[in-house]
């Protein structure tokens, strides 16, 4: 093999590695933001078949479908100081991309975390205002409701 062909398949392996690189997807299921050197330029990418600039440009990819954030029975205590087991869990999504990467740095364990903290917090309180027999046949709905409430008005912060 000469000199002349050995250059050239170089330069034809690097040029293929660069437009591999320069395609990227984003799924039905997903949402995705486009990064340059670490800022967001592109907050909520579409789903569909993109160009970007290799070694320039980064795509961070998050689920966009429901997930279960399912926390540890844990125990609280009712306005009555009595204690009553709960088994909790929380259903979520990601909702704006962007919001998403800057509070979380695109980490699904850090949002777990946090929700997880508002989920315990949010039960202690109303909890906390409620006797047993509301807790457990009277106000159900209303105490779901409030915790709805306060967990979304929190995920929106």
């Amino acid at each position: 093999m000469s000199n002349k062909s050995l250059i050239a398949l170089i330069v034809g392996v690097i040029l293929a590695v660069i437009a591999w690189n320069s395609f990227y997807i984003v799924s039905q299921t997903e949402r995705a933001v486009l990064l340059q050197f670490g800022r967001v330029v592109q907050a909520d990418v579409q789903p569909g078949l993109h160009v970007k600039v290799p070694y320039v440009n980064q795509v961070r990819k998050f689920d966009g479908r429901l997930l279960t954030l399912d926390a540890p029975t844990q125990r609280f205590l009712t306005l009555e100081k009595k204690a009553v087991m709960v088994d909790a869990y929380a259903k979520w999504r990601v909702k704006d991309a962007e919001r998403f990467y800057t509070a979380t740095s695109g980490l699904k364990q850090i949002a777990d975390e946090r929700l997880s903290r508002r989920l315990e917090s949010g039960l202690r309180d109303q909890f906390g205002k409620r006797t047993l027999h509301e807790v457990v046949s009277g106000e159900r709905d209303a105490l779901m409701a409030d915790i709805t409430g306060s967990l979304n008005r929190m995920a929106e912060k």
